[in-house]
């Protein structure tokens, strides 16, 4: 197990953490969460070996295994196949160890090694590594490529790719997701379920989180709390554990209001002095228990449009793509004011095409684009981070698209991103990619947009700022077209989903839920055909082929059965999760005297959404099964 005790951890002049515990058992799934610069990485670093604590001790079993995604890349002529087997290096060692036996021609050690070889799964090593790169989105044709020639999005793929491909005991993840598309987060989704070892997993999407991990390590005030369940439940849990410390925080004012103004009425009378001391005594020694301070740094609103023309945006039968490149075709899409839009797609579909065309960053192929006369887009992508000027500060970019603005107005609307005091004069240089971030859609915000297009504008933000773009684009009053692998913000703010596939672009009739199913059909579409399912009847004896699909038929009824059955429990299970849902939304839940209930009601549901996802992930299996015994079955008839 991972033991921390009275474990301090400092950075240059911060503390990090200061007389911190945990303890974490084999097998467990735990998300590791706190505020940007709270010292999360930093552990990670400790949990490496990388860093010696500065106080107490951190246990981990001196053999497991541990494997990490690394943030750089440092061997760019490798193959992206070949690189992401080299995660394996106990497999590397065997096949170094195999070529210098083979030159040697030592016949007892290249049996010794082939043994070895077998043992660490050598012969499907090149198979599980392509699989893990299809999982990430990678083509079969990009596995043999260079690593190179993929961009820095994709470099960070490949290194997930590494990490997941090293056999380990201990799984440290720091941001997985922020460079991977939905698609891709919901295969990584299923594979982390799976993994059997230790996960310790950074990340800022609360959906993820709670899809894969069964415990919270919340990184705060240099403590490490550790709370039972997903992201959701450390929400409500933690929501009731600040309530009790701000009533004891109020009760312990009130008691030493009352003991300081004893003190002051009867400190100088000889008959109360003794008493007077005694209280003086009691308030030297009574606790200090901070009050509850949750307020969030960020507050900020999209500043409301001039004039609007409806429609914004008008695109019929559009042809979209790079160049001679043709991507998209006979698109016809209308924006009006108070459209709320996510766009859903596999990795490559053609959302971002989409969204650069109607940015005007890319003219149509054909077909007509018509702007309204009031159209003020407020545009967001990741490439625009980049173009954002290192030498000046925060303010300086305000006050270059508003000269004639007061400086303090300025500095106050940069305040709700939390650009404050020095920080709004600091040149962007060194600023972190969740600052540039912050910074890019405040110059956005500030611009009075009427339609807002975002690719992926929560990557490197954190869940505080994420929140409070969520509540922002709610009070937004114009339209938003949204691509984003974040499903919470996907869900709060989009009314509506359009699917990018196959060269199309039409309405998803559907929640994510079913986009998720969706996307499993899509990948078996892509995959070949099974071969002995799929192989068409070399015979043509009619009695055989009869017999055969006799033979099928027997084998659809009991997984059909299974479905229905699972199918079932799934329904019953949601319900009794609806029914929690407006139990813990009883204030009187979250009284005192009722604490006991709370958290039995709390164990339930963190029970039963576990349950819950075993059961989709079984339903989803069975129905596979089904359909390709189907199609089995079509081609045998």
């Amino acid at each position: 197990m991972i033991r921390l005790l009275n474990l301090s951890l400092q950075r240059g002049p911060q503390r990090l953490l200061d007389g911190a515990e945990l303890t974490l058992h084999p097998g467990h799934k735990a998300g590791l969460i706190g505020a940007n610069g709270a010292g999360k990485s930093t552990l990670f670093s400790l949990l490496r070996g990388e860093l010696v604590a500065d106080g107490g001790d951190c246990q981990i079993p001196p053999q497991w295994r541990i494997a990490h995604m690394r943030q750089e890349v440092d061997t760019l002529e490798r193959r992206a196949v070949d690189y992401v087997l080299d995660g394996d290096a106990e497999l590397r060692r065997i096949q170094h160890d195999l070529q210098l036996a083979e030159q040697a021609h030592d016949g007892t050690a290249l049996a010794r090694l082939h043994a070895e070889f077998e043992q660490a799964d050598g012969y499907s090593a090149d198979a599980r590594a392509r699989k893990l790169l299809a999982g990430l989105g990678f083509a079969s044709e990009q596995m043999d490529l260079a690593v190179g020639s993929f961009s820095g999005g994709w470099r960070m793929r490949l290194n997930l790719a590494q990490a997941l491909m090293c056999p380990s005991d201990l799984l440290l993840l720091d941001e997985p997701t922020n460079h991977l598309d939905l698609d891709a987060i919901l295969w990584l989704e299923d594979w982390l379920k799976g993994y059997p070892g230790t996960l310790l997993l950074i990340s800022h999407d609360r959906d993820f989180l709670d899809a894969v991990v069964e415990h919270v390590v919340h990184l705060e005030q240099r403590k490490l709390t550790l709370y039972r369940g997903g992201y959701s439940a450390f929400e409500r849990t933690r929501a009731e554990r600040l309530a009790q410390q701000q009533q004891a925080f109020e009760k312990q004012q009130a008691q030493r209001a009352h003991m300081e103004s004893f003190i002051r009425r009867f400190k100088a009378q000889a008959t109360k002095a003794r008493q007077a001391q005694s209280r003086i005594k009691a308030l030297e020694k009574l606790e200090e228990l901070a009050p509850a301070h949750i307020d969030s740094p960020f507050d900020f609103r999209f500043r409301e449009a001039d004039r609007v023309s409806n429609p914004l945006l008008d695109l019929a039968e559009g042809q979209l793509g790079y160049g001679d490149k043709r991507v998209l075709d006979k698109v016809k899409l209308q924006l009006v004011p108070g459209a709320r839009i996510g766009l859903l797609g596999p990795n490559g579909a053609g959302k971002s095409t989409l969204i650069k065309t109607l940015a005007g960053e890319l003219e149509p192929l054909a077909g007509r684009l018509q702007r309204g006369e009031n159209l003020a887009i407020g545009y967001f992508a990741q490439h625009q981070l980049d173009a954002l000027d290192p030498k000046a500060s925060p303010l300086l970019h305000l006050q270059r698209i508003a000269p004639g603005e007061r400086e303090q107005m300025l500095r106050d609307f940069l305040g709700g991103f939390d650009f404050r005091g020095e920080r709004c004069d600091e040149p962007m240089l060194n600023f972190s990619g969740g600052e540039k971030a912050r910074l890019a859609l405040a110059l956005i915000a500030w611009n009075k947009p009427n339609l807002l297009l975002l690719d992926e504008p929560t990557n490197h933000l954190d869940l505080e700022m994420r929140l409070a773009l969520t509540l922002a684009l709610q009070d937004f009053e114009g339209a938003v077209l949204v691509v984003s692998h974040d499903r919470h913000l996907l869900k709060s703010t989009t009314d509506e989903f359009l699917l990018v596939a196959d060269g199309r672009v039409c309405e998803f009739d559907g929640d994510l839920q079913d986009y998720s199913r969706w996307l499993l059909e899509f990948r078996a579409r892509q995959q070949p055909a099974m071969a002995a399912g799929a192989e068409p009847l070399e015979r043509t004896d009619k009695r055989a082929q009869r017999q055969a699909a006799a033979a099928l038929r027997q084998q659809l009824a009991p997984h059909r059965r299974q479905a229905e059955k699972l199918e079932k429990e799934l329904g019953s299970l949601q319900e009794r999760l609806a029914e929690m849902e407006t139990q813990l939304a009883d204030n009187a839940l979250y009284e005192p005297a009722r604490k006991d209930d709370l958290r039995a009601l709390l164990a339930e549901q963190s029970s039963l959404k576990s349950r819950e996802g075993e059961l989709e992930e079984q339903w989803l299996e069975t129905l596979e099964t089904l359909e390709q015994l189907q199609a089995q079955l079509e081609g045998a008839s």
